[in-house]
């Protein structure tokens, strides 16, 4: 007894020590790159409850802290820190981005959400993943990296667009390409007259990521703009407290892979001789001319950009950038130059209540534009006539002459002459920029209102000038010359309130808000030819167009495990008929993160197992014409009048017009699995879609007299898209002198026209007069090919002229022909690799396309044996003549099914090695490597190269390889 109590007075006598042993720390939390305060900052003594979160001006106040005890201060997105606790009464900390969860931060329409919280379909590319090399425009940047995303290059002309294509092809004939939102503001997917490319304006090197949205359920908050899915770019912006600068600079060598296969001269030679009259034989030529390798040349490029970060006065990060692009073609005489300047400003007002980001962008860009008709000359032109003649009265150059002493009509013009003696230039000038205002509300800090405004402003001026040397049938040729110019406007409104509330293990995130959007644009253009024949040679077009909308989303996180996403949105688009205007677009999904329940609580396998489900609708306008629903008049030309009475009148005309038009709509349902294992050594998702786009709009024909033309734009029919997709990322090692990271995605697409009244001719090619080659049609993919079956003799080569007679009545016509294939590829993939050892860096790029195909319309339009010598002129044959053997060009040899050829590929996109120099100057690294691009191509097509967007291979401007050298030094 006496020893119980003499351990409670002990026991009350330490007690009071203790509790005075207990301290009171205080400090500021702030982020390490930008000086910033950090508000809702967890600070915790390690292994206790006891904490407490940083106000809105980064402080806090810990108490109840011992000697030995061990504070954690952690926030999402950053590093956490361990700061043991010695008896200091201040302990102020900066931190860190933590790289890994940053790259779970995903942007959606107006805000951004933490990964493992999306509900669509999100994926996201960032700089250390973006393409390498030679980059001009954006879309290289991810080409191959996101499951379901197609880019194809127009062609291989600097500084050519790419084509964008989200899960299949979207429309019939409004615009298929996806949204695209840079910092917040929706250009205009319509492409500025004297521009090659609509991103032409944006220098890769100032993109710090892209993220794809591609289900209606991540879509829907942009509404009908975002019918094809939207790309999220978003530039670099302004961080850390010193300033420090970048400067890199690149020099490329391209050079041509590949040409059409036609004859070569001493082929042409023995065929004429063997199948050509004498007079024919008399115009064979003594030299041997490569027509094309006479108009490609290696082409050079060189790439330099400068920027800097930093911050002015503790409160206002920037970044400033200075870009400058000069890109030869390997068709001669074409060029790309462009100079690019940004700003990034963020500075933050009333204790980080008031945060206010400003970008500026502006790009100046001329372009010298090759003459592509060369490209078709090229390879028609008689490979046995040398290129100048002495005698020729257009410059020297050798020209095909009729008993007039001009140009003979039916004849190619000489590929030089068409180089050398025409120039297209024009200038373009562009500036996009927004100023965003987030303000926390004093009175309700869980509510911030945001306003963007923005402005996308491009003015171009454009001439062409076609010497008097150039070789003409006219016998008045005197030269020619046009001039245009285009002024384009696009300006936005935003406004929109987000309450974010967290409360327990439980979130919830709510927006509303309103959008103005304007697009406004005016062209001019001169033409001196029909200044001369006495018509109109000026013209102005002007249009604009609006779109109006109401927006609203909330997002519920209930427990860390079930997650609801639903979406509101209302757009009215002047491009549609008042009744008809106001389009209502809903979407919901819901997910459920399986990795947080309770089963999953001791596996140390997944670090994120999310299953969601989503639906929604988009509407869709975009490509659509303005004023279809009112009668417009067009006048007749100046010298076309007509008399009443004494005096002559010029006369209007009305044009069709289609008052019902409506909303083209698209229902997605999408499935998705996210996962990740072993502490994020292997992540990646799964997606299944069903898209059915329902009236769908189309050019179609007309009954007579119904209305002003014989076609209208019409909603006519119903189409079905669905698919799956997967990706994978892994890291197998991971060490502190290697790295080896592989990035997998596969995507299966399936497009089919449901419903359709009446079918649609589409896809015109060379050879006859309006001949098309493509079909929409119930039951078959849009685009399909439209042909006849080809009947083969017993060595397998096709007989000219014989057909399958598909429905038996003994007649050989448009009853007999059938749909086979499209152009599409049923599967695309893309994998890739990078490897790090110390210093040494190196990665490879590939990708594949499986059950595409294409028409080969240079051997179709190029192979029979009359063209050769027809016309008093000779003409070269493409190859394949000796594999068909054909006599003539009829309209039923152009549509054989012999000319659709399968075109899936293999690609290796990229190769790259770089090695990185640290400290070359103090607090410097400097990184040298070497890329090549359009390394290899692996594929069965005859044609110059199998990926053709839109599958008719005709005049194509050939991809270039190139081999790229270059520096980036940090410092």
């Amino acid at each position: 007894m006496r020893t119980l109590i003499k351990s409670t007075l002990l026991l009350l006598f330490m007690m009071p020590m203790s509790f005075f042993a207990q301290s009171t720390v205080s400090g500021l939390i702030t982020e390490a790159d930008t000086g910033m305060p950090i508000p809702g900052a967890n600070v915790v003594i390690q292994g206790t409850t006891t904490g407490t979160t940083t106000n809105f001006d980064g402080e806090y106040t810990l108490e109840g802290v011992n000697l030995d005890d061990v504070i954690v201060v952690s926030y999402v997105g950053f590093t956490s820190q361990e700061i043991p606790y010695t008896g200091q009464q201040t302990i102020n900390v900066e931190l860190s981005p933590d790289t890994a969860v940053l790259e779970e931060v995903v942007l959606v329409g107006y805000g951004s959400v933490r990964r493992q919280d999306a509900t669509g379909a999100v994926s996201q590319v960032s700089t250390e993943d973006f393409n390498e090399g030679s980059i001009v425009t954006a879309g290289q940047l991810i080409t191959g990296k996101v499951a379901g995303v197609n880019v194809t290059s127009g062609g291989g002309a600097p500084g050519e667009g790419q084509n964008i294509i989200i899960r299949g092809q979207g429309s019939l004939s409004l615009n298929s390409s996806p949204l695209i939102v840079v910092d917040g503001v929706p250009i205009d997917n319509d492409n500025i007259g004297g521009s090659r490319n609509v991103l032409d304006f944006i220098n890769p090197n100032d993109i710090e990521s892209m993220s794809v949205l591609k289900d209606a359920s991540s879509t829907a908050i942009y509404g009908s703009r975002a019918a094809n899915g939207v790309i999220l770019i978003t530039t670099k912006k302004g961080k850390g407290m010193d300033f420090k600068f970048n400067y890199s600079a690149v020099t490329t060598v391209y050079e041509p892979t590949d040409f059409v296969d036609m004859l070569d001269a001493d082929q042409f030679r023995t065929l004429i001789n063997e199948v050509g009259s004498d007079a024919a034989i008399d115009r064979l030529g003594e030299s041997n001319t490569n027509w094309q390798d006479e108009i490609y040349t290696t082409a050079f490029g060189v790439d330099h950009n400068f920027s800097t970060t930093g911050n002015i006065g503790g409160f206002m990060p920037v970044r400033a950038s200075l870009g400058y692009t000069d890109q030869d073609g390997i068709l001669k005489r074409d060029n790309f130059t462009r100079s690019t300047a940004s700003i990034n400003l963020r500075p933050n007002f009333l204790d980080g209540h008031l945060t206010l980001e400003l970008n500026g962008r502006g790009m100046y860009t001329e372009n010298t534009f090759a003459n592509r008709d060369a490209i078709g000359a090229s390879v028609d032109f008689d490979p046995t006539q040398s290129i100048y003649d002495e005698d020729s009265p257009f410059g020297g150059y050798f020209t095909w002459l009729n008993s007039e002493g001009v140009k003979n009509n039916l004849s190619p013009t000489n590929p030089l002459a068409l180089i050398n003696l025409k120039d297209d230039n024009s200038e373009v000038r562009r500036f996009i920029g927004n100023a965003k205002v987030d303000y926390d509300l004093h009175f309700m800090p869980d509510l911030t209102a945001t306003v963007n405004v923005g402005l996308d402003k491009t003015n171009s001026h454009g001439r062409t000038r076609t010497s008097i040397e150039m070789p003409s049938s006219d016998l008045d040729w005197n030269g020619a010359n046009t001039r245009y110019t285009n002024e384009a406007t696009n300006s936005l409104f935003d406004a929109y309130l987000t309450y974010q509330k967290e409360f327990s293990n439980n979130s919830i995130n709510a927006v509303a808000g309103y959008s103005y959007q304007k697009f406004e644009n005016e062209t001019y253009n001169f033409d001196s030819e029909a200044q001369e024949d006495g018509n109109d040679y000026e013209f102005i077009d002007k249009w604009r167009s609006v779109l109006l909308s109401y927006f609203g989303r909330i997002n519920f996180n209930f427990d860390q495990r079930y997650l609801l996403t639903a979406t509101l949105r209302a757009d009215a688009s002047s491009k549609l008929n008042p009744n008809d205007r106001w389009g209502y677009f809903p979407s919901v999904a819901v997910a459920w993160n399986i990795h947080n329940e309770n089963l999953f609580t001791d596996s140390s396998t997944f670090d994120e197992l999310k299953l969601r489900v989503g639906y929604g609708e988009i509407g869709n306008v975009n490509g659509l014409g303005d004023y279809n629903f009112l009668t417009k008049y067009t006048g007749s030309r100046s010298n076309a009048t007509y008399q009443f009475g004494s005096g002559y009148f010029q006369t209007y005309r009305p044009e069709e017009f289609n008052e019902n038009l409506r909303w083209e709509v698209g229902k997605t349902f999408n499935a998705g699995l996210d996962y990740s294992l072993f502490d994020y050594r292997v992540t990646g998702s799964f997606n299944a879609y069903i898209k059915k786009t329902e009236d769908l709009i189309s050019f179609v024909t007309v009954d007579p007299f119904t209305n002003f033309s014989n076609g209208i734009d019409k909603n006519i029919g119903d189409m079905e898209n669905k698919g799956i997709e997967f990706d994978i990322n892994i890291l197998p090692v991971e060490t502190e002198d290697f790295k080896w990271s592989i990035g997998y995605n596969i995507a299966y697409n399936v497009n089919e026209i449901t419903n359709l009244p009446d079918q649609v001719e589409v896809g015109g090619i060379n050879g006859g007069t309006g001949n098309n080659i493509q079909l929409h049609k119930e039951g078959y993919s849009p685009f399909s090919y439209w042909v006849y079956k080809q009947v083969y003799n017993e060595e397998g080569y096709p007989i000219e002229g014989v057909y399958v007679d598909r429905n038996g009545d003994n007649i050989i016509n448009d009853s007999d022909r059938y749909i086979y294939k499209d152009p599409y590829a049923d599967i695309i993939m893309g994998l890739n690799t990078n490897l790090n050892y110390k210093n040494l860096d190196f990665s490879v790029v590939t990708r594949a396309n499986i059950g595409n195909y294409a028409y080969n319309n240079m051997a179709s339009s190029k192979s029979y044996e009359i063209r050769a010598s027809e016309n008093s002129i000779l003409t070269n044959l493409h190859s394949d003549y000796y594999n068909t053997r054909f006599l003539s060009l009829t309209e039923t040899n152009l549509q054989s099914d012999y000319y659709i050829q399968e075109a899936s590929f293999f690609k290796i996109d990229n190769i790259t090695l770089g090695y990185t120099l640290p400290e070359v100057i103090k607090n410097s690294t400097l990184r040298i490597f070497g890329s090549a691009q359009n390394v290899l191509t692996i594929t069965d097509y005859d044609g110059l190269d199998p990926e053709i967007d839109g599958g008719i291979d005709n005049n194509f401007y050939p991809r270039p390889r190139s081999f790229a050298i270059g520096a980036n030094l940090n410092f």
